[in-house]
This record gives C-alpha cells, structure tokens and sequence, in this order.
C-alpha cells in the first residue's frame, strides 16, 4: 500500500470514527511525530564545542571506549 493511499484509508476512518478515545490516541501520535520534527538550535557555546570536537577527531585527539576503559580501570586499581 503507498503512503498516498494509506493516508486516504485513515482519513476516511477517522471521519467515520465515533470513538473518542481511539481518536484522541491518534491525535496523539500525531503531536509526538511534531515534536519529533522539531530542530533543536544549538547556541554559540554548544556550537564551538562540537566544532572544537570535530577538530580533535580530524587530528587523532580522542580515545577510543576501549582504551578509555582500559584507563579507567587502571586508575581504579592504583
């Protein structure tokens, strides 16, 4: 089934429903979906701090989970 034609079967469903409930969970999900499709805007702060990780990441400045994990478990043993 397309999308184009699902969305026809649910329109006609939900212009027959008379269930409030199954109608209000419908709504529902659609207001998740909404949210969901929201841009979260990065201030300047948060922006110069992914650019800054960006920039270690090209250089080699990172570690990887194993060889942190190996660091911490050698601090944790001293």
């Amino acid at each position: 089934m397309s999308t184009i034609e699902l969305r026809k079967r649910l329109i006609e469903k939900i212009q027959h429903s008379e269930n409030k409930s199954l109608l209000e969970d419908v709504y529902r999900l659609f207001e998740l979906e909404a949210q969901s499709l929201e841009i979260y805007e990065l201030n300047e702060s948060q922006l110069n701090a992914v650019n800054e990780a960006r920039e270690q990441l090209k250089t080699g400045k990172y570690l990887t989970s194993e060889k942190a994990d190996k660091e911490i478990d050698e601090w944790l043993n001293k």
